[in-house]
């Protein structure tokens, strides 16, 4: 839905001294309020009116301030979790310094106390986000809020905070953010900045552009029913309604002025014209363009696959479907992705029965490795999980039009109520074949460090994308994962307002099952031998990736804060040999 309708705008409409040339993005928005006319009705906007964003730490009797320890207690590079009464900071010292920051990571929730510590920034041990410790703010993903700053006095040898209690208690701040005071005279059929597709890489693009102070009109525009949702939880809990998991309320885009229209799918893109071409024949001009659109799911090609009760889980609306069908019933789940494994692990306990049936010989083979896959094998199994390897679907069977059974070619037939396909997925990238944007044999869009396309002010970002990989020397590789679509859209939105801003993120993931979590950093990809540390039986382990003689990836079970410790070193630029973790 168009969250600004054209009979309300509710927004300052300026043009600048000078006629604004189009491709100009002046993010300052210093121009003249005018009288526009709506529907016929003169209405004058003032800057006054459209207050940037408010300090909500102004009020007094909102603040506490309590001695923490004695300046001794702490070493440099040691943090330390301190309870003000109403709540808790994270106290830092780091080269002779002090600093007070919120202690829970405002993504899942994890204390930074167990994160790691390096050069002025915290990582987060669950999921690798990262915030400066001078200021809070994020500066790796995952999550979009910043951490609350606290002030830090020393007093006689003791250290003592100060803090508002409502950051205390919430323990995340959203980044001051810009409002639209100009919409380009307010023509519903053009923007300024346009976002195809409405993840977490075009959401975090919207907030960057208003957190930089653009002012401009933003549309993101999406095939989903939804606002942006949080969507590595869809297989992990399959039963989460979309607005538990919303990234942000409503009323979040309505006050930044980030429209989102709903159902809609762009056909094709002019991109001589700057016009984007809905499905239903609407166009909408653009000056900058993001393409986020993410993967379509494959879907199986055997004999039977139109049966009903057949499932990609690809919206809420299917997680909670499959779970409605699965419970105390037998569920099929083909391919051992990570969709996949997920989704065996959330229904093992709900359904009658899950097997699972993979091409390969070990699950996560190509991922994780033979042995690290073998290990967790045995924990799918121990949580009564069946596998069917090396084999896969011939036939679906239907009683009355619903499925009733699976048949595999190794002659296995399973009984099944409900199937879930998770055999990976391909770019969203077809409207984009006759373009001129540069697009490879797989279908991915081809960008630079900057996130650009070939076409001037044309950018992609998330799934969809092959983008130059610092740590695996710019080699240009597709990472499909969560935390990367979010700096792929930071990175974007900074160089749509020419910052000049080169991706350099290292890639960080998660996997949930059963209770337990596998993370992961780095890129593995072509490993020719894995290092492991621990007990894989116990799931305990570190486990090294490495190509030659680098280790390019990690990953780990029950070992933290070790795969976010190895963030950092790469992040930093090191290189990690071999000999170093044998």
């Amino acid at each position: 839905f168009l969250f600004v309708a054209a009979v309300e705008v509710k927004i300052e409409v300026v043009i600048p001294e000078k006629e604004r040339s189009k491709e100009e993005m002046s993010p300052n928005g210093k121009a003249s309020p005018l009288i526009y006319k709506v529907n016929g009705t003169a209405r004058h906007y003032h800057l006054e009116e459209h207050p940037i964003a408010s300090n909500p730490y102004h009020n007094p009797k909102d603040m506490v301030e309590a001695s923490v320890c004695h300046v001794k207690d702490l070493e440099n590079g040691q943090m330390r979790e301190v309870d003000l009464g109403c709540g808790k900071a994270l106290l830092i010292k780091e080269s002779g310094e002090f600093h007070a920051v919120g202690h829970k990571c405002p993504h899942y929730g994890a204390p930074l106390v167990k994160g790691v510590l390096s050069k002025g920034r915290v990582r987060c041990p669950w999921h690798g986000a990262c915030f400066n410790i001078g200021t809070g703010d994020i500066e790796d993903f995952p999550g979009l809020d910043s951490l609350p700053k606290f002030q830090v006095k020393i007093e006689k040898d003791k250290v003592y905070i100060r803090a508002s209690k409502q950051a205390l208690q919430t323990q995340r701040r959203t980044k001051m953010m810009a409002k639209c005071i100009s919409l380009s005279n307010y023509n519903l059929s053009s923007t300024n900045v346009l976002i195809i597709g409405a993840g977490a890489a075009g959401l975090v693009c919207a907030e960057t552009l208003r957190q930089e102070g653009f002012s401009d009109r933003i549309v993101m525009c999406t095939m989903d029913r939804h606002l942006p949702y949080d969507r590595p939880k869809l297989s992990k809990s399959m039963d989460s309604h979309p607005e538990q998991i919303a990234l942000r309320p409503k009323e979040f885009f309505r006050t930044y002025d980030i429209e989102v229209l709903t159902e809609m799918q762009v056909a094709a893109v002019d991109i001589k014209n700057k016009t984007a071409v809905f499905k239903d024949g609407f166009k909408m001009e653009y000056n900058k363009l993001l393409i986020a659109t993410g993967n379509t799911p494959k879907a199986l090609s055997c004999k039977g696959k139109e049966v009903e009760n057949i499932f990609n889980i690809w919206t809420p609306e299917d997680a909670n479907r499959v779970v409605k069908l699965a419970t105390s019933k037998n569920v099929v789940i083909v391919g051992a992705s990570f969709l996949g494994m997920e989704v065996a692990a959330y229904l093992a306990e709900r359904a009658h029965s899950v097997s699972l049936v993979e091409l390969e010989e070990v699950p996560f083979k190509k991922f994780f490795g033979e042995r690290v896959g073998r290990a967790v094998m045995k924990m799918f199994e121990s949580n009564r999980v069946k596998f069917y390897m090396q084999t896969e679907v011939s036939e679906l069977r239907e009683q009355e039009g619903k499925l009733k059974e699976v048949v595999l070619k190794s002659g296995k037939v399973l009984r099944a109520d409900v199937c879930v396909v998770g055999v990976g997925a391909v770019p969203a990238t077809g409207f984009l074949k006759q373009s001129g944007i540069n697009i490879d044999s797989k279908g991915f869009i081809v960008v630079n460090k900057m996130m650009q396309t070939n076409i001037p002010g044309v950018f992609a970002a998330g799934d969809a994308v092959m983008f130059p990989l610092a740590l695996r020397n710019n080699k240009k590789v597709n990472v499909p994962h969560w935390q990367m679509a979010h700096m792929h859209g930071r990175i974007a939105a900074l160089n749509m307002l020419a910052h000049g801003m080169e991706i350099s993120t290292v890639p960080y993931l998660w996997t949930a099952m059963f209770g337990k979590s596998i993370r992961y950093a780095g890129h593995g990809e072509g490993f020719d031998d894995v290092v492991i540390q621990g007990d894989l039986d116990e799931l305990k382990f570190v486990a090294f990736y490495t190509k030659s003689d680098e280790v390019v990836a990690v990953a780990s079970m029950n070992y933290d804060p070790i795969v976010s410790k190895v963030a950092e070193v790469l992040a930093a630029g090191r290189t990690i040999r071999k000999r170093d973790v044998e």
